[in-house]
């Protein structure tokens, strides 16, 4: 619907409803706050716009005509429902800056967010500022992407080798894969380093299709070898580090996971990592947002900022996670 050039804007409006209340343009003026040849003229302004005769002056005071009690009638009814909207759109902004929602590839929520947000958080305490509440949703990258580009997210932090182009981002971070084995599997005790060939040609324990552990796995191979060459499936795809973890230990085949994911299992003697020739398996870290270039005002800003000049250090590595 498209408002004709006749409709009146608020603040005509309510200069009109403050004539009603007081009965004159002096008091009227006094309760908006400007002068009473202000008032006047605003009043005369809006009956030239609107073609309707709205005050009556007298020596007396100022009454409304028969026309001017309707239309203060349906004015105080728009200001009720403006004046909601404008609170709303207060606590919409409010709530932008003291709630937010972040989705978060599973390496990222597990072994990274906790020390970012803790140190997000100190930092907001520090200047004498609210904490914003952080709700976060863990899922695998492109389960993040889209929950961004739905808007269930304000924020997303994915993985994945590749970024949509419908969504902005910003790298935040770096992280490796690793490839590892339990400490009897032949490649523990191999002399040289896997190549990017015998990896591809190996079945895995991996992640789920949509993973950025997995995608950027496959990425790294596709580069190094070529688009067309063959890799073989999986022996195993599952749905957490926690389980591809399990399942590396209990003998059923070697994985590609975080650095971050398995360092703990790595200095533990738990797991063995394996050295890798011909293959690039470093990966960036982007936050991903809806709208202009930069990250949305308020605590998405605050938080994407924060993260980039404060790089936190990795959670307690037993704790477990996957892209």
């Amino acid at each position: 619907m498209v408002l004709s050039a006749r409709m009146p804007e608020l603040g005509a409006l309510e200069v009109l409803l403050a004539v009603a209340r007081k009965g004159s343009l002096n008091a009227a003026a006094q309760e908006v706050g400007v002068t009473q040849q202000a008032v006047s003229a605003r009043i005369s302004s809006m009956e030239a716009q609107t073609g309707v005769r709205l005050v009556t002056r007298s020596t007396h005071g100022s009454s409304l005509t028969p026309a001017g009690v309707v239309v203060v009638e349906w004015a105080s009814r728009l200001l009720d429902v403006a004046g909601e909207l404008d609170a709303g759109l207060a606590a919409l902004r409010q709530d932008q800056r003291t709630r937010l929602r972040v989705s978060a590839s599973l390496t990222i929520a597990e072994q990274l967010l906790p020390g970012w947000l803790v140190s997000f958080q100190a930092a907001a305490r520090n200047r004498a500022q609210p904490a914003a509440e952080v709700v976060l949703v863990a899922a695998n990258s492109d389960a993040v992407i889209e929950q961004v580009r739905a808007g269930q997210a304000d924020v997303g932090f994915i993985e994945g080798p590749l970024t949509p182009r419908d969504l902005r981002s910003l790298v935040v971070d770096r992280d490796t894969l690793t490839l590892v084995v339990r400490h009897d599997h032949p490649w523990a005790r191999r002399r040289g380093p896997v190549t990017a060939e015998e990896l591809a040609g190996t079945a895995l324990v991996t992640r789920e299709p949509g993973s950025g552990t997995r995608d950027a796995l496959t990425a790294a191979l596709r580069a190094a070898l070529g688009p067309d060459h063959p890799q073989a499936p999986p022996v195993l795809a599952l749905s957490t580090t926690t389980a591809v973890r399990a399942a590396v230990l209990a003998g059923a085949g070697p994985a590609a996971l975080s650095e971050l994911a398995v360092a703990d299992d790595i200095a533990a003697h738990r797991l063995c990592r394996v050295p890798l020739t011909g293959l690039d398996l470093h990966r960036d870290l982007r936050a991903v947002w809806q709208g202009p270039s930069r990250p949305p005002a308020g605590a998405v800003r605050d938080l994407v900022a924060h993260i980039t000049t404060h790089p936190a250090a990795p959670a307690a590595p037993d704790v477990a996670s996957g892209g």
